[in-house]
Protein backbone atom coordinates (compact mmCIF):
# COMPACT_ATOMS: atom_id res chain seq x y z
CA UNK A 1 0.00 0.00 0.00
CA UNK A 2 1.16 3.53 -0.43
CA UNK A 3 2.00 6.00 2.11
CA UNK A 4 4.14 8.70 0.82
CA UNK A 5 2.95 12.18 -0.04
CA UNK A 6 -0.92 12.14 -0.90
CA UNK A 7 -2.25 10.03 2.03
CA UNK A 8 -3.04 10.45 5.44
CA UNK A 9 -1.40 7.67 7.86
CA UNK A 10 -2.02 7.15 11.81
CA UNK A 11 1.32 7.37 11.92
CA UNK A 12 1.80 10.78 10.48
CA UNK A 13 -1.34 11.68 12.80
CA UNK A 14 0.57 10.37 16.25
CA UNK A 15 3.96 12.20 14.87
CA UNK A 16 1.91 15.87 14.11
CA UNK A 17 0.04 15.77 17.53
CA UNK A 18 3.63 14.33 19.60
CA UNK A 19 5.60 17.19 18.27
CA UNK A 20 2.23 19.86 18.47
CA UNK A 21 2.27 18.27 22.64
CA UNK A 22 6.44 18.57 22.99
CA UNK A 23 6.92 21.40 20.77
CA UNK A 24 9.83 19.77 19.12
CA UNK A 25 10.57 17.82 16.67
CA UNK A 26 13.48 16.22 18.82
CA UNK A 27 11.92 15.74 21.61
CA UNK A 28 8.78 14.28 19.63
CA UNK A 29 11.13 11.49 17.80
CA UNK A 30 12.34 10.58 21.85
CA UNK A 31 8.65 10.34 22.60
CA UNK A 32 8.14 7.99 19.73
CA UNK A 33 11.21 5.95 19.81
CA UNK A 34 12.47 7.11 16.21
CA UNK A 35 14.62 9.94 14.19
CA UNK A 36 14.22 13.77 14.05
CA UNK A 37 14.00 13.08 10.06
CA UNK A 38 11.19 10.72 10.00
CA UNK A 39 9.50 12.74 12.24
CA UNK A 40 10.19 15.62 9.80
CA UNK A 41 9.40 13.98 6.76
CA UNK A 42 6.13 12.36 8.32
CA UNK A 43 5.05 15.90 9.29
CA UNK A 44 5.84 17.37 5.46
CA UNK A 45 4.09 14.17 3.96
CA UNK A 46 0.99 15.34 6.66
CA UNK A 47 1.04 18.51 5.66
CA UNK A 48 1.35 17.57 1.97
CA UNK A 49 -1.70 15.55 2.56
CA UNK A 50 -4.01 17.66 4.00
CA UNK A 51 -2.72 20.74 1.66
CA UNK A 52 -1.91 22.73 4.49
CA UNK A 53 0.84 24.36 6.36
CA UNK A 54 0.66 22.75 9.94
CA UNK A 55 3.39 23.80 12.16
CA UNK A 56 6.00 26.39 12.12
CA UNK A 57 9.00 24.28 12.47
CA UNK A 58 11.22 27.49 12.87
CA UNK A 59 9.75 28.83 15.90
CA UNK A 60 11.07 28.04 19.66
CA UNK A 61 9.21 26.04 20.75
CA UNK A 62 7.59 24.74 17.71
CA UNK A 63 4.17 25.95 17.21
CA UNK A 64 0.80 25.22 15.63
CA UNK A 65 -0.60 27.52 12.91
CA UNK A 66 -4.54 28.11 13.00
CA UNK A 67 -5.03 25.10 10.27
CA UNK A 68 -2.76 22.94 12.72
CA UNK A 69 -4.97 24.21 15.65
CA UNK A 70 -8.15 23.49 14.00
CA UNK A 71 -6.73 19.93 12.61
CA UNK A 72 -4.95 18.69 15.96
CA UNK A 73 -8.85 18.62 17.47
CA UNK A 74 -9.68 15.88 14.85
CA UNK A 75 -5.88 14.28 14.97
CA UNK A 76 -6.90 13.68 18.67
CA UNK A 77 -9.94 12.37 17.98
CA UNK A 78 -9.12 10.00 15.45
CA UNK A 79 -6.26 9.01 17.85
CA UNK A 80 -8.58 8.09 20.51
CA UNK A 81 -11.11 5.95 17.73
CA UNK A 82 -7.72 3.89 17.28
CA UNK A 83 -7.32 3.41 20.58
CA UNK A 84 -10.79 2.33 21.39
CA UNK A 85 -10.59 -0.35 17.90
CA UNK A 86 -7.16 -1.57 19.42
CA UNK A 87 -9.73 -2.27 22.74
CA UNK A 88 -12.45 -3.66 20.99
CA UNK A 89 -9.66 -6.06 19.04
CA UNK A 90 -8.00 -6.99 22.18
CA UNK A 91 -11.16 -7.80 24.11
CA UNK A 92 -12.14 -10.57 21.52
CA UNK A 93 -8.49 -11.94 20.63
CA UNK A 94 -5.45 -10.87 23.28
CA UNK A 95 -3.24 -13.04 20.53
CA UNK A 96 -3.78 -10.28 18.22
CA UNK A 97 -2.05 -7.44 19.88
CA UNK A 98 1.15 -7.24 18.03
CA UNK A 99 3.09 -4.52 20.60
CA UNK A 100 2.92 -4.05 24.05
CA UNK A 101 4.78 -1.24 25.88
CA UNK A 102 4.98 -1.73 29.73
CA UNK A 103 6.43 0.51 32.29
CA UNK A 104 7.30 -0.32 35.37
CA UNK A 105 9.02 0.72 39.07
CA UNK A 106 12.47 -0.12 39.68
CA UNK A 107 11.41 -2.18 43.32
CA UNK A 108 10.06 -4.67 40.80
CA UNK A 109 13.04 -5.13 38.12
CA UNK A 110 14.89 -7.81 39.47
CA UNK A 111 12.69 -10.72 40.37
CA UNK A 112 8.85 -9.64 39.49
CA UNK A 113 9.25 -7.83 36.07
CA UNK A 114 11.31 -10.71 34.08
CA UNK A 115 8.63 -13.26 35.51
CA UNK A 116 5.84 -11.22 34.60
CA UNK A 117 6.86 -10.79 30.95
CA UNK A 118 7.50 -14.51 30.55
CA UNK A 119 4.11 -14.89 31.60
CA UNK A 120 2.61 -12.57 29.11
CA UNK A 121 4.52 -13.71 26.58
CA UNK A 122 3.05 -17.04 26.41
CA UNK A 123 -0.30 -15.52 26.45
CA UNK A 124 0.73 -12.96 23.50
CA UNK A 125 3.18 -15.06 21.33
CA UNK A 126 3.33 -12.76 18.42
CA UNK A 127 3.65 -9.59 20.74
CA UNK A 128 7.12 -7.44 20.72
CA UNK A 129 7.29 -6.07 24.42
CA UNK A 130 8.96 -2.58 25.18
CA UNK A 131 10.12 -2.43 29.04
CA UNK A 132 10.13 1.06 30.74
CA UNK A 133 11.45 0.87 34.17
CA UNK A 134 12.06 3.73 35.80
CA UNK A 135 10.13 6.73 38.64
CA UNK A 136 6.49 6.26 39.53
CA UNK A 137 5.75 10.42 37.98
CA UNK A 138 7.46 9.75 35.03
CA UNK A 139 6.39 6.33 34.28
CA UNK A 140 2.37 8.35 34.88
CA UNK A 141 3.36 11.09 32.60
CA UNK A 142 4.58 8.50 29.68
CA UNK A 143 1.18 7.06 30.39
CA UNK A 144 -0.43 10.38 29.85
CA UNK A 145 1.68 11.19 26.42
CA UNK A 146 0.83 7.46 24.77
CA UNK A 147 4.61 6.50 24.98
CA UNK A 148 3.36 3.40 27.36
CA UNK A 149 0.32 1.28 27.41
CA UNK A 150 0.30 0.00 31.11
CA UNK A 151 2.26 1.19 33.47
CA UNK A 152 2.79 -0.56 37.48
CA UNK A 153 3.46 2.26 39.64
CA UNK A 154 2.80 3.85 43.36
CA UNK A 155 -0.47 5.66 42.98
CA UNK A 156 0.42 9.26 43.61
CA UNK A 157 -3.68 9.67 45.03
CA UNK A 158 -3.56 12.17 41.25
CA UNK A 159 -6.83 11.07 39.94
CA UNK A 160 -7.67 11.83 35.91
CA UNK A 161 -10.37 10.91 33.84
CA UNK A 162 -8.49 9.72 31.58
CA UNK A 163 -6.67 6.59 34.07
CA UNK A 164 -7.78 3.56 34.95
CA UNK A 165 -6.19 2.30 38.37
CA UNK A 166 -5.91 -0.98 39.41
CA UNK A 167 -4.19 -1.27 42.99
CA UNK A 168 -2.29 -4.53 44.33
CA UNK A 169 -0.10 -3.53 46.85
CA UNK A 170 -0.68 -2.32 50.05
CA UNK A 171 3.20 -2.07 52.18
CA UNK A 172 4.25 0.36 55.27
CA UNK A 173 7.13 2.22 55.13
CA UNK A 174 10.28 0.36 57.70
CA UNK A 175 12.96 1.53 59.20
CA UNK A 176 16.80 -0.06 58.30
CA UNK A 177 19.57 0.28 60.67
CA UNK A 178 23.27 -0.53 60.86
CA UNK A 179 23.21 -4.05 62.58
CA UNK A 180 23.37 -3.70 66.25
CA UNK A 181 23.63 0.13 66.64
CA UNK A 182 19.95 0.04 68.07
CA UNK A 183 18.30 -1.13 71.21
CA UNK A 184 15.17 -2.55 69.84
CA UNK A 185 13.62 -3.18 73.54
CA UNK A 186 14.11 0.96 74.60
CA UNK A 187 12.95 3.96 72.98
CA UNK A 188 13.31 3.49 69.21
CA UNK A 189 12.67 7.24 68.44
CA UNK A 190 15.08 8.78 70.56
CA UNK A 191 17.81 6.77 69.20
CA UNK A 192 17.55 7.36 65.71
CA UNK A 193 16.56 11.38 66.68
CA UNK A 194 20.76 10.71 67.15
CA UNK A 195 21.47 9.30 63.89
CA UNK A 196 21.58 10.89 61.25
CA UNK A 197 18.99 9.47 58.01
CA UNK A 198 20.55 8.63 54.80
CA UNK A 199 17.14 10.24 52.94
CA UNK A 200 16.14 9.22 49.47
CA UNK A 201 15.50 11.99 47.06
CA UNK A 202 13.01 14.54 47.43
CA UNK A 203 13.01 14.92 43.60
CA UNK A 204 11.19 11.78 43.57
CA UNK A 205 7.11 11.10 44.79
CA UNK A 206 8.57 8.32 47.64
CA UNK A 207 10.97 11.03 48.97
CA UNK A 208 9.01 13.77 49.00
CA UNK A 209 6.08 11.38 50.64
CA UNK A 210 8.42 10.43 53.60
CA UNK A 211 10.07 13.87 54.02
CA UNK A 212 6.19 15.40 53.97
CA UNK A 213 4.94 12.82 56.60
CA UNK A 214 7.89 13.47 59.01
CA UNK A 215 6.86 16.90 58.92
CA UNK A 216 3.19 16.56 59.57
CA UNK A 217 4.15 14.66 62.67
CA UNK A 218 6.89 17.32 63.46
CA UNK A 219 9.50 14.50 63.53
CA UNK A 220 12.56 16.71 62.96
CA UNK A 221 15.64 14.42 61.66
CA UNK A 222 19.21 15.44 60.30
CA UNK A 223 20.46 14.02 57.47
CA UNK A 224 23.63 14.50 55.44
CA UNK A 225 22.97 12.15 52.28
CA UNK A 226 20.22 12.81 49.59
CA UNK A 227 20.34 9.90 47.27
CA UNK A 228 18.03 8.05 44.48
CA UNK A 229 19.10 4.39 44.87
CA UNK A 230 18.13 1.96 47.94
CA UNK A 231 21.15 0.46 46.81
CA UNK A 232 23.33 3.21 47.65
CA UNK A 233 21.83 3.89 50.33
CA UNK A 234 21.38 0.30 52.13
CA UNK A 235 25.33 0.35 51.53
CA UNK A 236 25.88 3.41 53.25
CA UNK A 237 23.66 2.12 56.15
CA UNK A 238 25.29 -1.09 56.51
CA UNK A 239 28.67 0.59 56.70
CA UNK A 240 27.35 2.48 59.85
CA UNK A 241 26.33 6.22 58.10
CA UNK A 242 22.79 6.28 59.00
CA UNK A 243 19.49 4.48 59.42
CA UNK A 244 16.83 5.11 56.63
CA UNK A 245 13.16 4.82 56.13
CA UNK A 246 12.16 2.29 52.77
CA UNK A 247 9.60 0.29 51.84
CA UNK A 248 9.79 -3.82 51.68
CA UNK A 249 9.82 -3.62 48.30
CA UNK A 250 12.91 -1.44 48.24
CA UNK A 251 14.62 -3.34 50.67
CA UNK A 252 14.55 -6.16 48.61
CA UNK A 253 16.29 -4.97 45.47
CA UNK A 254 19.44 -4.76 47.94
CA UNK A 255 18.75 -7.84 49.58
CA UNK A 256 22.56 -8.61 49.97
CA UNK A 257 22.96 -5.70 52.51
CA UNK A 258 20.38 -7.78 54.50
CA UNK A 259 22.56 -9.50 56.83
CA UNK A 260 24.18 -5.95 57.67
CA UNK A 261 21.34 -4.73 58.67
CA UNK A 262 18.56 -4.21 61.56
CA UNK A 263 14.61 -3.80 59.87
CA UNK A 264 11.94 -2.49 62.11
CA UNK A 265 8.70 -0.85 62.03
CA UNK A 266 8.83 3.46 61.98
CA UNK A 267 8.20 4.34 65.54
CA UNK A 268 6.28 6.86 64.18
CA UNK A 269 2.52 7.19 63.03
CA UNK A 270 2.10 4.59 60.13
CA UNK A 271 3.30 5.30 56.42
CA UNK A 272 1.76 3.31 53.59
CA UNK A 273 1.51 3.53 49.65
CA UNK A 274 -0.34 1.79 46.92
CA UNK A 275 1.48 -0.29 43.81
CA UNK A 276 -1.54 0.04 41.06
CA UNK A 277 -1.47 -1.41 37.70
CA UNK A 278 -2.47 1.75 35.72
CA UNK A 279 -3.55 2.44 32.18
CA UNK A 280 -5.72 4.55 29.60
CA UNK A 281 -9.34 4.07 29.82
CA UNK A 282 -10.95 2.19 27.38
CA UNK A 283 -7.98 1.05 25.46
CA UNK A 284 -7.35 -2.06 26.25
CA UNK A 285 -9.80 -4.39 27.61
CA UNK A 286 -9.12 -6.58 30.00
CA UNK A 287 -5.47 -6.79 29.63
CA UNK A 288 -4.57 -4.41 32.49
CA UNK A 289 -6.77 -6.93 35.25
CA UNK A 290 -5.27 -9.84 33.68
CA UNK A 291 -1.23 -7.90 34.25
CA UNK A 292 -3.03 -7.41 38.25
CA UNK A 293 -3.79 -11.12 37.84
CA UNK A 294 -0.79 -12.10 37.06
CA UNK A 295 1.31 -9.75 39.68
CA UNK A 296 -0.37 -10.30 42.97
CA UNK A 297 0.60 -14.05 42.08
CA UNK A 298 3.94 -13.50 41.83
CA UNK A 299 4.27 -10.78 44.42
CA UNK A 300 2.65 -13.33 47.13
CA UNK A 301 5.68 -15.56 45.95
CA UNK A 302 8.82 -12.97 45.25
CA UNK A 303 8.58 -10.25 47.91
CA UNK A 304 5.19 -11.08 50.71
CA UNK A 305 6.25 -14.69 51.43
CA UNK A 306 10.20 -14.25 51.69
CA UNK A 307 9.37 -10.98 53.76
CA UNK A 308 7.53 -12.02 56.11
CA UNK A 309 9.15 -15.67 56.96
CA UNK A 310 12.20 -13.26 57.73
CA UNK A 311 10.36 -10.23 59.70
CA UNK A 312 7.04 -12.26 60.89
CA UNK A 313 5.36 -8.33 61.99
CA UNK A 314 5.25 -7.49 58.35
CA UNK A 315 2.19 -9.83 57.96
CA UNK A 316 0.00 -7.01 58.46
CA UNK A 317 2.13 -3.89 57.05
CA UNK A 318 2.70 -6.03 53.46
CA UNK A 319 -0.49 -6.82 51.64
CA UNK A 320 -2.56 -7.79 48.77
CA UNK A 321 -5.53 -5.67 47.81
Amino acid sequence: METGPGRITLWAIEIFVATADEGSISAAARRLGTSPSTVSQQLTNLETAVGSNLLLRNARPVSLTLAGEIFLRRAKAIIAEADLARAELSQGDLSALTRFRLGVIEDFEADVTPRLLSRMSDQLRDCQFLLETGASHSLVDQLEHRELDVIIAADTGERTDWIDVLPILKEFFVGAAPKGVLDMSDDLAAQLAQLPLVQYTKRHYMGRLIDQHLGQHDVQLTHRFELDSYHAILALVSRGVGWTILTPLALQRAIRFAPSLDIFPLPYAPLSRTISVMARKDVLGGIPHDIAGHLKDLLQETIITPATDVHPWMEDRLTLI
